[in-house]
């Protein structure tokens, strides 16, 4: 037996009792009479205790030869701790160790399993095994655990069923890139890592399934980031006969619950937003809404007064920051304006309006605009004393885009951010189609087989190219605290009204065909009205912990090259291989040369 207990389980009435405990060597102290040794495993820590009045010299002597991470078993009696320890639930007590065995012994590990540690991300990925022991990482993936466990209770019992789609598929030319994966037994062709199952929980609906969903897994061959990896989980849902606001209802209920089981926390009903006012009030389509600081237009007010860079922009627009006038000096701002004119951002400049305590205004435009005309501004803002405008100009999507960062920043600066404060919203009626000036044609906003609103299903098959670009869809995303968790739409389920869209994308008939015959083919057996839903599982585990990567959650994440350093890969692949798939190897290695 390698234990009887785990090294969480022990409290003041085991006192007495004979235990046995396994696990990693957490830490040593050796005061010569005396020695301690720290016993961890994934349900806490156990003090152990050495002591030359009880223990013999073999039994020191052993103890003696451990190093952190070792791997023992120990036996002993249960006894109070005479210097306790209030920060761990194991703290009243220790274990008067009789018996001791390594079970197995560690190098030095290359950085501290501690909850602090100090190991980089990529030498922490390296060594993924050791960084899973500490406790940050630990709790993530239990976290992951029990959310995918909730998750799974709460659609099963509102008459989902889970069933699982393929992961070898085929290669469709919209969204981000397929991972590909050549086949032996079909020289020349190949399959497809699925970027979602969209087309086969579609088929799943016009099989009769009518309430599907899966926690799957999607890859995406695209640049990486914090809160983006190449493989990732979703959690992915679709149901038949359904309106957009069966849906809404249905995943705002499963959202409840989740947050309700992990975390406690009641939420009340989600606010909605139509995406032209979130673009007009944010500039993002997925507007943090934990703070105010909404956008301002000043373009009528401010155009004509002889400023030039305002007189020749588009738009004019700005945000008010409560109590900040005294908090920035000109030294601030600059700093502040330098930082918005990076590259990633690329703003030329921007405008100030300090609306001091006193009640005086100084502005950065005084030049060009008097105090009447900025106490125009001011009241437009509905700016108190104290408060200071910062105000960007140019073409209007550029510059809502810009304005949105600006915000953002300004509300981690002002710690109006707080990640123990949840707002959701549901962003409505997204544009469905986007006009792409350098291909010269249509880009579906979510995906090809998201349907337009009814009251535009019309204008969609019979309307000119003017009147595509203003189409609505029906499609929803459901954003929590500025981060996209979960979006959907009601598809299309008229064969014609997919070959319109497939056509205002650009697809010849054929390609459509080659493409899409399976699901248009599908469509004239009964295809019921139908629509869902996907959640980002990974991004919504970090919301609800309050972060920004999404790493932490994944067992083993891939790093920003995407890249696995704890076993290599991608790598090589041996000649026979390449034989085998009928691929030449010489393309490749000129590649990595």
């Amino acid at each position: 037996m390698y234990r009887t207990h785990n090294c969480g389980a022990l409290r003041m009435e085991h006192v007495g009792q004979e235990v046995t405990l396994s696990g990693w060597v957490q830490t040593v102290r050796d005061k010569g009479f005396m020695m301690w040794i720290d016993l961890r495993d994934r349900y806490g820590v156990t003090q152990l205790l050495f002591n030359e009045e009880v223990s013999s010299k073999e039994l020191l002597e052993a103890a003696r030869s451990v190093g952190r991470e070792f791997v023992i078993k120990i036996t002993g009696k249960v006894i109070e701790r005479s210097s306790k320890n209030d920060k761990i639930p194991t703290g009243n007590i220790e274990i008067e160790v009789s018996q001791f065995e390594i079970l197995n012994a560690s190098q030095t590990p290359p950085f501290t399993i501690e909850d602090e540690s100090d190991g980089g991300d990529d030498l922490r990925m390296k060594y993924r095994y050791l960084d899973i022991r500490r406790n940050p990482v630990k709790e993530k993936l239990m976290f992951r655990s029990k959310l995918a466990l909730e998750t799974r209770k709460h659609l099963i019992g509102t008459d989902f069923v889970e069933i699982e789609t393929p992961f070898l598929i085929k290669s469709t030319p919209e969204g981000a890139r397929d991972f590909v994966v050549p086949s032996r037994m079909n020289p020349g062709q190949f399959y497809a890592l699925p970027q979602s199952p969209q087309t086969f929980k579609q088929i799943l609906m016009v099989g009769g399934m009518d309430k599907y969903f899966q926690i799957v897994k999607c890859f995406r061959d695209e640049d990486l980031r914090a809160d983006r990896q190449p493989e990732f989980t979703q959690i992915d849902c679709e149901m038949a006969f359904v309106t957009q606001e069966d849906i809404l209802n249905t995943f705002e209920g499963l959202t409840k619950h989740l947050f309700k089981t992990m975390l406690d926390m009641d939420m009340e009903d989600f606010p909605r937003m139509d995406y032209d006012e979130a673009m007009s009030r944010y500039g993002s389509d997925k507007p943090d809404i934990r703070f105010g600081m909404e956008f301002v237009e000043l373009t009528e007010e401010a155009k004509g007064k002889g400023f030039p860079v305002f007189d020749d922009a588009e738009m004019v627009v700005g945000i008010c920051a409560p109590g900040q006038a005294s908090e920035y000096s000109n030294k601030d701002i600059k700093k502040l304006t330098e930082w918005m004119q990076r590259p990633q951002i690329g703003v030329k400049g921007m405008i100030n309006v300090k609306y001091n305590a006193d009640g005086t205004i100084k502005s950065s435009v005084d030049k060009f605009y008097d105090e009447a005309q900025l106490k125009t501004w001011l009241a437009k803002f509905d700016a108190k004393p104290g408060d200071m405008l910062l105000i960007l100009c140019g073409e209007t999507d550029k510059t809502r885009k810009q304005l949105n960062e600006l915000r953002l920043e300004m509300g981690n600066r002002m710690g109006l951010r707080d990640n123990s404060v949840f707002k959701p919203l549901w962003v409505v009626d997204f544009p469905l189609l986007e006009w792409d000036e350098d291909s010269n044609r249509f880009h579906a906003m979510h995906h090809p087989f998201t349907s337009p609103k009814k009251a535009d299903v019309e204008r969609m098959l019979n309307g000119d190219h003017e009147t595509m670009k203003a189409l609505r869809a029906d499609a929803y995303d459901l954003v929590i605290n500025g981060v996209e968790i979960g979006g959907g739409s009601i598809r299309i389920h008229d064969r014609a009204l997919q070959e319109k869209n497939f056509k205002l994308l650009g697809f010849t008939d054929e390609e459509a065909e080659d493409q899409f015959g399976f699901l248009m083919g599908a469509f004239e057996y009964g295809a019921p009205p139908h629509g869902g839903i996907a959640f980002g599982f990974d991004r919504l585990c970090s919301v609800m912990n309050g972060t920004h990567s999404i790493r932490d959650f994944i067992a083993f994440p891939k790093n920003n090259q995407g890249r696995d350093v704890m076993i290599d890969a991608p790598s090589k692949i041996h000649d026979e291989q390449y034989d085998e798939l009928y691929l030449k190897s010489t393309a490749a290695e000129k590649v990595v040369e």
